[in-house]
């Protein structure tokens, strides 16, 4: 149950969003610049880097959702996503998303713990500081959305059918806020 008030017919961080737009605005234009703005990553890169803190961060509502979007866009799959969630170090990516991995790694657990040595590998693989820096900006921005929703018990739905359509959603309108109120997902229950 929720710490505080909040919509029932929402969940997780919709209805933090919804509960304090003026918030929400600055978030949600963070996240879509992140996430769907230009960038030489793609977007399902993007997402598997929000999902994998988000992993580590024990936050089922984003962990769960953030994964749906990135099986839902090119190049990404649920196969790809259990692999980097057993062991980025054998998960089959390239060098440089494995290096931009490790660092979101480091900075889920704390930002001082990524070494000039970690950047300096990134940039071998083929990473721009852009990617770097947007790795890690990602990694900080989740971080911050898991603790917000887990810090007020926002509630997660256990039903799979809830993230495909979550997804879906992600993927299609993106993170900018809705002109109107949130409007809660429909989805066929299983």
């Amino acid at each position: 149950m929720p710490h505080i008030a909040l919509r029932t017919d929402l969940f997780g961080i919709t209805s933090l969003l919804d509960y304090r737009r003026q918030s929400a605005g600055p978030l949600c234009q963070l996240t879509q610049l992140l996430l769907r703005g230009p960038s030489t990553l793609t977007e399902a890169e993007r997402e598997l880097i929000a999902t994998y803190v988000s992993y580590r961060n024990d936050c089922a509502f984003c962990s769960t959702a953030h994964g749906a979007a990135s099986c839902q866009l090119p190049g990404g799959s649920q196969d790809l996503l259990e692999a980097v969630q057993r062991d980025v170090s054998t998960a089959p990516l390239s060098e440089k998303m494995r290096t931009l991995l490790l660092i979101a790694g480091k900075v889920q657990h704390s930002g001082r713990a990524v070494t000039p040595e970690d950047a300096d590998a990134a940039r071998q693989a083929g990473a721009t500081d852009l990617e770097i820096h947007d790795t890690v900006l990602i990694a900080a921005l989740f971080c911050l959305y898991n603790r917000y929703v887990d810090g007020l018990a926002t509630v997660a739905p256990s039903d799979p059918a809830f993230y495909e359509a979550l997804g879906r959603r992600i993927t299609t309108r993106g993170y900018t806020m809705p002109e109107n109120d949130y409007q809660p997902l429909f989805y066929e229950k299983k």
